[in-house]
């Protein structure tokens, strides 16, 4: 399954440089005694390399950490991703709000509850759009949704309803796993393709993810999920401080049956008193001001319960 390339490796092909270089234009330099007489620097930020856990592991299978080079690949995405700390909060955040509906969805289906940490790096929990076509939280190609039953099209695109997508990642992943036999290559099967993961283990002669030599995309794709485990698992550990309050939450919601066209969603989300923003919030799928329906499909549109917002007249 082609997927957009994460977010989280972004901050990774940044090179920051500790040189400064400072021009003085006709001035000359401070003497050493005017430099004795200025009050120290005093600096309260402070970068300290980490601890890397020597019993990482995937879905229950041990990342290798006594290889040297595995060791400095999972090193390299934990400080990262550490360090990164603005976008860190942000995962907390909204996994506040969105792991609740993935976990139950990814335990009904037997997919290991680690399986979440991958819609993460996918799309930092949020209904990404990748230049090759992907969509919503999981990323789904066009072709994948409709083969699995999801529509896609103009009207209604229902890669962005986050209970259907993941149900077809769950599918996804549970067939990866039988044909390549373990979750870690599932996983990485989710972004270079089973035929992609079945061909490069042939080629290689080998049969484990951290044993294959392979792209920078997919090369990094294992290490960054392990990370953010890792990370949202244990916040203070990793310098990361809040308090339940901070993270966001869901709005609860109820359903609405509807199994004709409806020509102006404006005019309708008012009936529920929230505005087409709102309506919108809580049905991305939904992708046009109006519904087609000419098939009379059944569609299940969410109406947030009154209270939660306030909605001007």
């Amino acid at each position: 399954m082609k997927t957009i390339k994460n977010i989280l490796s972004a901050i990774g092909l940044i090179c920051i440089s500790g040189l400064f270089i400072f021009a003085v234009q006709n001035d000359k330099a401070p003497s050493d005694d005017k430099v004795a007489k200025e009050d120290p620097l005093v600096n309260d930020y402070n970068v300290y390399a980490l601890e890397v856990p020597m019993d990482l592991n995937f879905a229950g299978e041990p990342v290798p950490l006594q290889n040297p080079d595995i060791y400095e690949r999972m090193d390299r995405e934990l400080l990262v991703n550490t360090y990164w700390q603005s976008n860190g909060l942000l995962m907390f955040k909204r996994a506040e709000k969105y792991f609740p509906v993935i976990e139950p969805i990814l335990k009904k289906n037997g997919i290991p509850d680690d399986f979440k940490y991958l819609a993460v790096i996918e799309s930092g929990l949020t209904n990404a759009v990748s230049p090759a076509g992907a969509r919503g939280v999981w990323q789904i190609m066009p072709a994948t949704g409709r083969e699995n039953g999801l529509e896609v099209n103009d009207n209604v695109d229902e890669r962005y309803h986050l209970e259907m997508s993941t149900e077809v990642a769950c599918k996804y992943l549970k067939e990866a796993k039988e044909n390549l036999g373990s979750w870690t290559l599932a996983a990485a099967a989710y972004n270079a393709g089973n035929a992609g993961i079945s061909r490069r283990l042939r080629e290689q002669q080998v049969t484990d993810y951290y044993d294959l030599l392979l792209g920078e995309e997919t090369g990094r794709y294992m290490f960054r999920i392990v990370a953010l485990k890792e990370i949202l698992s244990h916040p203070q550990k990793y310098g990361f401080n809040f308090n339940k309050n901070q993270l966001y939450k869901n709005v609860p919601t109820y359903e609405v049956k509807v199994d004709t066209a409806v020509t102006d969603f404006a005019q309708f989300a008012k009936q529920f008193e929230i505005n087409y923003k709102i309506l919108k919030l809580h049905n991305p799928w939904l992708r046009e001001p109006h519904l087609n329906n000419k098939s009379r499909k059944l569609y299940h549109i969410e109406i947030p319960e009154k209270g939660h917002y306030s909605v001007n007249p």
